[in-house]
């Protein structure tokens, strides 16, 4: 597969290994070990193992590797790893680099799982952790010292979609000798060039738009060869944080409609945007497409387009919400996103609901805040669901 390929041809095509039986689908192959023409090709196979030879389903695997070449290409990156899940890629990317003593900056606007990694597990076993606004380039370059090891971002930050510029915040980093650690899961495979602009390893959570149907849990991480194959993969082989097979095939299938499904759930989440911008109920509409974002130019630059998911903030607070929430016909309640479906979130009281007030409060998770996951639903069905769940919440 050639890299000059259009990157919607790359995620049909790259990384196909086909049988003797030449069959059009990806092959699952279901098996936890491989069998070995003699005890010396064996000998020889665990004393190093070739590009396409495999030894047991925890090291390596023909259908998850067909999704490690097929993401890689797509990404821009050298290779990947794929993972059990995306926490299980964020907690490996960053564990199998990291020993105590080491000190890493990272944003504060992070996912609720991710503030665990950093703040309970790498701190547990000696890991010093900075904790910066992302946004804030001048604080990023006080908080970088010649000892760090790694910055830690989410290229756009989950629920308030505050967009970090990777650029400018890798060039602080690789001066002073620290690795680019990038959840880049807002931005997707698709309007991403987080390599290009510096990342040194991007992770995604494939559960959202990669599978894009809420089949399967799964996550990889991309980088340089010498990362993946000598860092991250001995931790992961021997922790047991690989990706099955079956989930691998799923994740090959997402990947040939994720430029599709994925630029059509950015337009109806502008499209959205720009509908309930001003509206009564709401105290903000938050979306990296629109103007008034603080990071628009930003965004416009690093990705091209706003993305999939937008949050709003009811005037009303919590009570105003929820009665939004449940007045829904179409969108559905529920924590995942990337989906078909539209989904909507509650993060003060789901996914961010164990961060300490004082901490919601300095990243703008207020009691009125729900995240809009747009799905491929017809965005004229969209605007009128969002538009009378609005109108029942002000009657509440």
């Amino acid at each position: 597969m050639s890299n000059d390929q259009h990157p919607r041809t790359q995620a049909i095509h790259a990384g196909t290994r086909r049988s003797q039986y030449g069959e059009v689908s990806e092959a699952i192959y279901l098996t936890q070990g491989f069998v070995y023409d003699s005890a010396e090709q064996a000998a020889a196979r665990f004393e190093e193992i070739g590009p396409d030879e495999f030894i047991y389903a925890r090291y390596g695997n023909p259908t998850v590797a067909m999704f490690e070449d097929r993401i890689a290409t797509l990404e821009g990156a050298e290779d990947a790893f794929a993972t059990a899940s995306g926490m299980a890629a964020v907690s490996g990317a960053l564990i199998s680099m990291l020993k105590a003593g080491d000190h890493v900056v990272s944003a504060r606007a992070l996912f609720g799982s991710c503030i665990y990694v950093l703040e309970e597990i790498l701190g547990r076993y000696g890991v010093e952790v900075t904790f910066v606004d992302g946004s804030d380039l001048e604080a990023w370059e006080a908080a970088i010292r010649t000892d760090t090891r790694a910055v830690f971002f989410e290229s756009v930050a989950n629920p308030t979609l505050e967009v970090v510029d990777i650029e400018a915040v890798a060039k602080l980093a690789h001066a002073k000798g620290a690795l680019v650690v990038i959840d880049n899961v807002f931005a997707t495979p698709v309007f991403s060039s987080a390599i290009s602009q510096g990342a040194d390893v991007v992770i995604y959570s494939a559960t959202k738009h990669i599978d894009g149907q809420g089949r399967a849990l799964g996550g990889v991480v991309l980088g340089s060869r010498d990362f993946i194959r000598g860092t991250l993969e001995p931790y992961m082989k021997h922790t047991g944080g690989s990706m099955s097979p079956f989930t691998a095939w799923i994740m090959l299938k997402g990947l040939e409609t994720i430029d599709l499904r994925v630029r059509a759930q950015a337009a109806s989440a502008q499209a959205l945007a720009e509908a309930l911008e001003g509206h009564d109920a709401l105290a903000r509409v938050i979306y990296p497409g629109l103007k008034g974002h603080p990071q628009a130019e930003l965004t416009a630059r690093q990705m091209g387009a706003g993305g999939t998911v937008l949050s709003i903030d009811l005037a009303g607070g919590q009570a105003a919400a929820f009665a939004f929430l449940n007045a829904l016909k179409v969108g559905i309640i529920s924590n995942n996103l990337g989906d078909a479906k539209t989904i909507l979130t509650h993060p003060a009281t789901t996914t961010h609901q164990r961060l300490p007030q004082e901490t919601k409060d300095l990243l703008g998770i207020t009691p009125g805040l729900i995240r809009v996951s747009v799905g491929l639903e017809h965005v004229g069905d969209l605007k009128d669901d969002l538009l009378q769940a609005l109108d029942a919440a002000a009657q509440a």
